[in-house]
């Protein structure tokens, strides 16, 4: 994605890839529904009304179908913030997919507010299945579905808690969707995390194109740690929005410690990291802490400055007194990639592409052996070598792991006398001379089992 590149062209890049998305009010079943068909447990369910917030996107093949799933926040009336921001987020978000499951309470039956979802599945235009879920018993299905016959539309009965019904949701899926002939590559995953209220959010919006996560001025506002495939050039990437990451003792909501649990395990299954942090007022020690937590898991991490466009304003040599502050904050990992961005004009998507592009080649690039190890013995001349009690320390040869970020292991006569800064001395010159600047690389040392080699 060049600078040049428009939200829209992302957004049209998808169209190949059909999408299913799953309305209703809240406690309805729906991120139940979401997590069987997906066979997953991405989407928070708990017997409390409003737990889903975001949109979550997850892709699914069924029967030799592809789609990407979509789980909603619940519609209601009620007039508190969140609720009024669901409501027109998905009313917005509808119009973008293609295909709608709208599912109902059978114990409930029908509701005013489960007549304007309809009214909102018929304004969308696209084809909708009506699933009334609940009705634990088959001599009820008529019953149940008696009071949604007006709307003529596909109606399937259903109990997601016994499984049944199931089968014929699935079913009305796959006949809506064409045979595809299109190859798809397998692009990076991307986790974005950070402290709240910094754009995470906003700023997954502007790379999708789309209202998909809600933004609101209150911290906290997502819970769940949403995965959104997206498509460019033909090469699928999934962006993973997180919960604000906030020190312990701020999180005292059950909600919460779900939240931050599942962040921390998207940092884990992350490909690539990309910590936000807010552009005015720079990397603070709470964005030092989730950047160690970042490295403890080995991941790839590229620092987005965050409405950069108002520190621009206000901060004279805003860049250089930026980068002077990431010196001294990650002062354990000072060529941390940085990307400028502001969410909100778009400014800096480009360039955060491109860097995304970048450290993704240097994340898998492989060193060949000899290449490595010639290096190696030119590097560990330049310095006095680590002294193990009395004896130097004397290495053998130097291999790469199969890991990502790239790790490699040095074999040695005694690998319990190889210092800290011997180590970092060795990382610092092999990021000169193999091009992995910014890439947070490790080395292990292992006593040699020959016991002999070059020297």
């Amino acid at each position: 994605m060049s600078e040049t590149m428009k939200s829209d062209e992302v957004a049209g890049s998808m169209m190949g890839v059909p999408k299913v998305a799953i309305i209703g009010r809240p406690n309805v079943g729906k991120s139940t529904l979401f997590n069987i068909i997906t066979e997953t447990r991405k989407a928070v369910v708990k017997d409390q009304a409003g737990v889903t917030r975001d949109i979550i996107i997850e892709p699914v093949e069924v029967w030799g179908k592809q789609f990407d799933l979509i789980d909603t926040g619940g519609i209601t009336e009620a007039g508190d913030l969140f609720s009024k921001l669901i409501r027109e987020q998905v009313s917005e978000f509808l119009h973008s997919v293609d295909f709608i499951i709208a599912v109902m309470d059978g114990r409930a039956g029908l509701l005013p507010e489960d007549r304007d979802i309809i009214k909102f599945a018929k304004q969308a235009g696209k084809p909708f299945l009506l699933v009334i879920n609940k009705v634990d018993k088959v001599a009820e299905e008529e019953m149940a579905k008696s009071d949604f016959y007006e709307f003529g539309v596909d109606i399937v009965s259903a109990s997601f808690e016994q499984r049944r019904g199931l089968s014929d949701i699935l079913e009305w899926i796959t006949k809506q969707i064409p045979e595809r002939s299109d190859v798809i590559t397998e692009g990076l995953r991307l986790t974005i995390v950070g402290k709240p209220n910094v754009g995470k959010s906003s700023l997954s919006n502007a790379i999708l194109g789309s209202n998909r996560m809600l933004v609101s001025d209150v911290a906290g506002t997502t819970i769940d740690s949403v995965e959104t495939p997206f498509y460019v050039k033909n090469k699928k990437f999934m962006l993973v929005d997180t919960a604000g990451l906030r020190r312990s003792s701020r999180r005292e909501e059950d909600l919460e410690i779900i939240s931050a649990f599942k962040s921390k395990e998207a940092i884990r299954r992350a490909d690539l990291v990309l910590l936000v942090v807010d552009g005015t007022i720079g990397p603070t020690e709470q964005d030092a802490k989730i950047m160690q937590a970042i490295l403890e898991d080995h991941r790839g991490v590229i620092l987005v400055a965050n409405k950069s466009d108002l520190g621009q304003q206000d901060v004279p040599e805003y860049r250089k007194t930026f980068r002077e502050q990431v010196a001294r904050t990650f002062h354990f990992f000072d060529d941390v990639p940085v990307v400028f961005t502001s969410a909100k004009t778009g400014h800096g998507l480009g360039d955060l592409y491109d860097m995304v592009e970048r450290v993704g080649d240097k994340l898998t690039q492989k060193i060949p052996t000899a290449a490595l190890n010639d290096f190696f013995f030119q590097v560990i001349r330049k310095a006095p070598a680590p002294v193990y009690g009395n004896n130097n320390v004397k290495f053998y040869y130097l291999t790469q792991t199969y890991q990502k970020p790239p790790a490699f292991i040095a074999f040695a006569n005694h690998p319990d006398g190889v210092t800290t800064a011997y180590r970092r001395f060795l990382i610092k010159n092999i990021k000169q001379e193999f091009d992995l600047v910014g890439i947070p690389i490790r080395i292990f040392c292992m006593k040699s089992r020959s016991g002999s080699g070059r020297e």
